[in-house]
């Protein structure tokens, strides 16, 4: 009597991925050879053109949810267009967050992974890439892989090349992450400091001690108004807040980042913390003018959201409506100045003088980070694994002289300069302006033509420089 061989079942959120693994591939193999690839995307985050060219596009909209949230091992099985809203939404009641939770809630797993994100929980945690520990990439020649960062894995490079590559070598459809405990509340101090210097010394003790005044340091970003104004918010995860200490809301009337001009302390449940920014874009919903009492009122509690003033803002980069009516009107014309940079933490305050002198966008953003496994090599966005760096965010636009065109780029030209020879780089969501020679010096040149001559042979996703810098 022959025996019999069990066959393994798989959990109901297998075999709905594998349903949805099978069709995108079929979706694939229908589109004619040597047919660009494309994602049919209706919604984005980036900053910069995006190119929707070369047939209809592969349909990821049901890539969107979390498979299955394991709380003992701490992991969760995701799709990769899984906003981080639903994400959060799927793990706090399990008393778990993703290690690093980007500020804005249409942000995707899979394109915080490929396209980088950071947040105030960096400075321990790292980058959202770094506690992925296995993916399923949609590659440029049609293959779907399961890569992870180990040893003995084939397909180790296409793991580590994978962040920064931004769709240019494949697309994440599931991705297994680490999950960190959550407590409820999270007690804020707010601090303020009278020049960058002294700021600086502090973010790089605080980094260092994780502890601020004895208390254990969980969260830690900071805002700067101008030369002389500059607070790092100072987060804490706690069980129960202090006596006399009840929860703030700003997803109504207050705006959360006049509070942190306005209070020293401050406390917000878990939820309302990841999500702090997210109403007001930090502070970018002042250009429609939603932090008026009068028009906040009205504008519907729903729609204080950060993808509803993206879509404002890509109506308007469409149509270049305020320049035009500036020109008619004899007004200097504006340049769109929305970057994140990171230098060295030693090398902040001579960042912040020279912006302050030649930019002057107020406030801006500032996040420490440091690189969470020294270990490890992200070649296409290399850091020092032993140097802490700071994200400087600036969201807005500048006044140009007479005669300058927004599209020669010339102030953000000249940011990339001086962040270079700062010994930074840039997030390439938005413009960018770099020859190739620069670009690759800084992104990966020596690393990534392996990588898409492996994963995309014939070329049929648009290779980085083309897509971030060239536009075309």
């Amino acid at each position: 009597m022959c025996p019999v061989t069990a066959v393994p079942t798989q959990a109901p959120w297998q075999e709905r991925y594998s349903r949805l693994r099978d069709t995108l591939l079929q979706e694939y193999r229908a589109i004619p050879p040597g047919t660009p690839i494309r994602l049919a995307k209706h919604t984005s985050n980036l900053f910069r053109p995006r190119d929707t060219s070369g047939g209809p596009g592969l349909d990821v909209a049901a890539f969107d949810g979390v498979l299955h949230v394991d709380p003992v091992t701490r992991t969760a099985e995701v799709l990769g267009m899984t906003t981080y809203e639903h994400l959060v939404d799927a793990t706090l009641p399990y008393g778990l967050m993703p290690m690093c939770v980007p500020q804005l809630r249409t942000i995707t797993l899979g394109g915080a992974v490929t396209g980088l994100g950071i947040e105030s929980a960096s400075f321990r945690s790292g980058t959202p890439h770094e506690s992925v520990l296995e993916m399923d990439i949609l590659t440029g020649d049609g293959q779907i892989l399961t890569v992870t960062g180990d040893a003995d894995d084939p397909h180790r490079d296409l793991f580590y090349g994978f962040p920064n590559s931004y769709g240019s070598l494949g697309y994440a459809l599931r991705l297994r992450i680490e999950l960190e405990p959550t407590k409820p509340y999270v007690l804020l101090r707010h601090v303020r400091y009278a020049t960058a210097a002294a700021m600086t010394e502090a973010i790089q003790q605080i980094a260092a001690s994780r502890e601020f005044e004895g208390r254990t340091v969980d969260f830690l970003d900071g805002t700067v108004f101008s030369t002389e104004e500059q607070y790092l918010s100072i987060g804490t995860m706690v069980d129960a807040l202090p006596a006399g200490l009840t929860t703030s809301d700003y997803t109504g009337m207050g705006i959360y980042y006049r509070s942190i001009q306005a209070r020293t302390v401050d406390a917000l449940t878990i939820h309302d913390y990841l999500w702090r920014w997210d109403t007001d874009w930090f502070w970018c919903s002042r250009a429609f003018m939603a932090q008026k009492p009068i028009i906040r009122r009205l504008w519907p509690k729903s729609r204080l959201r950060s993808d509803v003033y993206w879509k404002l803002v890509a109506f308007e980069r469409r149509h270049d409506l305020s320049n035009r009516v500036a020109r008619r009107r004899g007004r200097p014309v504006r340049e769109a100045v929305v970057q994140d940079i990171e230098v060295p933490a030693d090398r902040l305050p001579e960042f912040l003088e020279f912006f302050h002198r030649e930019v002057g966008i107020e406030p801006v953003w500032i996040c420490p980070l440091q690189q969470r496994d020294p270990q490890a090599r992200w070649p296409l966005y290399e850091f020092d694994p032993t140097v802490l760096y700071v994200n400087v965010g600036f969201w807005s636009t500048v006044a140009l002289p007479d005669g300058v065109s927004p599209e020669e780029g010339r102030v953000n030209r000249r940011i990339e300069e001086v962040v270079t020879q700062l010994d930074g780089r840039k997030s390439l969501y938005s413009t960018a302006f770099y020859d190739r020679e620069a670009f690759w010096s800084i992104y990966g040149g020596n690393d990534y033509p392996a990588l898409k001559g492996r994963y995309d042979p014939d070329s049929r996703l648009k290779d980085l420089y083309a897509k971030v810098v060239e536009r075309k």
